[in-house]
């Protein structure tokens, strides 16, 4: 399975790529919002994992366009963030993302978090 993964930030990035990879994902990925959706327009993956304090265009107008569009709006979208004040995950979600995680990952349990997602 694809797994398009939205992050700017190149530790983050090492870490998920490693962690999917080691789990047997295919990993697409996007330093930022333009590529991104030009990449699950392309690629159509199995799902986003998606950054939220991006440069230019954040994770929620990225998550608002891609449900925006019908040929990838039913891809889930997983925020994995830092962003953990009351009331980030109900906007988030409220922006379209499926399901949140929080930064900092947890190896032991990320790919578990995300699995749950994943279509059948």
């Amino acid at each position: 399975m694809k797994i398009l993964v939205i992050e700017d930030n190149v530790q983050n990035m090492y870490l998920i790529h490693f962690l999917l990879e080691s789990n047997g994902y295919t990993v697409l990925e996007a330093l930022n919002g333009q590529d991104g959706i030009r990449m699950a327009h392309e690629e159509k993956p199995g799902i986003i994992l998606l950054d939220i304090q991006l440069p230019g265009m954040d994770g929620y107008e990225i998550a608002r366009i891609i449900r925006s569009s019908p040929e990838i709006r039913d891809i889930p979208i997983i925020a994995v963030t830092s962003y953990a004040m009351a009331g980030d995950r109900e906007r988030i979600l409220a922006a379209g993302a499926t399901d949140y995680i929080e930064k900092p990952i947890n190896p032991e349990t990320f790919i578990d978090q995300i699995r749950i997602h994943f279509p059948k």
